[in-house]
């Protein structure tokens, strides 16, 4: 029995190295995404949507080595929290590699050379540097079981909806030009993608949380205006 625990212990570590791994697999996405927006570069945007299946591959993957877990051994109390919360993270993690796509999807219909406002330009790439910042606190608060870690993501999460809410206000005040309003619209759906990015990224804070307390609780809902 010792034997047969101590093995499915390996495996759930090994299925936990494999969700985690998508983490970074979504940050190289990230980065790719930022270069991509700041340089227009339509040919890099294709290969983030491209780079996908990877992602969608790592998915399947932890999924399917979860429910082999479950069929070799009924885990109980903090195993099975484990197996809980590896399986919301695995589908957060899948849910950020397709807002990274939409992101890609959105470059090249800006065109080669799109009227760019530097004022709005500078806060997206702002917050995909933020929204990467969080995904890479994510991980590393999953893997070191530390919740003060994974609370500190919602401060980092107001940074970002602020930013959001500043290049929308941006873009409504964007003047007559149609070419240049069409752009600005554009960014901010690009902010919006990348404020879902960090959001995902505090969903896993809560997962860690779970992880080590046993209770399930959601962070302060960091979707409400900043006070001040």
């Amino acid at each position: 029995m010792n034997e047969l625990r101590h093995n499915f212990r390996e495996a759930l570590k090994s299925v936990e190295e494999q969700a985690l791994g998508g983490l970074d697999m979504v940050v190289g996405q990230v980065d790719r995404c930022l270069e991509a927006l700041e340089h227009q570069d339509v040919e890099l945007a294709e290969f983030v949507i491209a780079d996908d299946d990877r992602l969608d591959g790592r998915y399947l993957e932890v999924h399917q080595g979860i429910l082999s877990l479950l069929a070799l051994q009924a885990p109980v109390a903090g195993d099975l929290r484990i197996v809980a919360a590896l399986l919301h993270t695995i589908k957060h993690v899948e849910r950020m590699g397709d807002q990274c796509v939409n992101i890609a999807k959105l470059i090249p219909l800006t065109g080669h050379e799109p009227p760019i406002q530097e004022e709005i330009l500078g806060r997206v790439l702002r917050m995909g540097r933020a929204a990467r910042d969080e995904v890479t606190l994510s991980r590393r608060a999953f893997a070191e079981r530390d919740v003060s870690l994974a609370e500190a993501l919602v401060v980092q999460d107001r940074e970002i909806n602020a930013l959001n809410r500043e290049i929308f206000a941006l873009a409504v005040s964007m003047g007559v030009d149609e070419d240049t309003r069409e752009w600005a619209m554009t960014m901010t759906m690009a902010a919006r993608a990348f404020e879902r990015i960090g959001d995902n990224a505090v969903d896993i804070g809560e997962q860690t949380a779970f992880v080590v307390t046993g209770l399930f609780r959601e962070f302060s809902d960091s979707s409400h205006p900043m006070p001040g």
